[in-house]
């Protein structure tokens, strides 16, 4: 595993932290043990470099103006699939093939029945 060494300039003692790699986007410094092992925090106003989580399902780059969900650009959802494409993605975590649109298709519309006198 890959570190980055934090030197406190006051005393000379050095700290290892690890590094995480992630899917889509820049490493990221494990500094979950920064203060057990400095007595210190961070500062960092407005989260600007800080990831507040990990998630294997969602990308976000504010500054690109970038959102992805499981690998695709939400405009792309937006835009190219249709509602139910999306709604099998929300559920089953992956876009359906044709097959599995029809008989998703099928289901919904046999438990979203409208009578007909509405």
């Amino acid at each position: 595993m890959e570190t980055v060494t934090l030197t406190d300039n006051r005393d000379g003692k050095t700290y290892e932290f690890p590094i995480l790699r992630p899917t889509k986007g820049p490493d990221v410094i494990d500094i979950r043990k920064l203060y057990a092992q400095t007595g210190m925090f961070t500062y960092d106003p407005g989260f600007t470099s800080t990831a507040s989580c990990s998630s294997s399902i969602t990308f976000i780059d504010g500054e690109k103006g970038e959102l992805r969900y499981r690998g695709y650009a939400i405009e792309e959802l937006a835009n190219k699939k249709s509602y139910l494409d999306v709604c099998y993605l929300l559920l089953e975590g992956k876009l359906p093939s044709q097959n599995e649109l029809i008989a998703f298709d099928k289901e919904i519309r046999k438990r979203s029945f409208v009578h007909e006198g509405l």
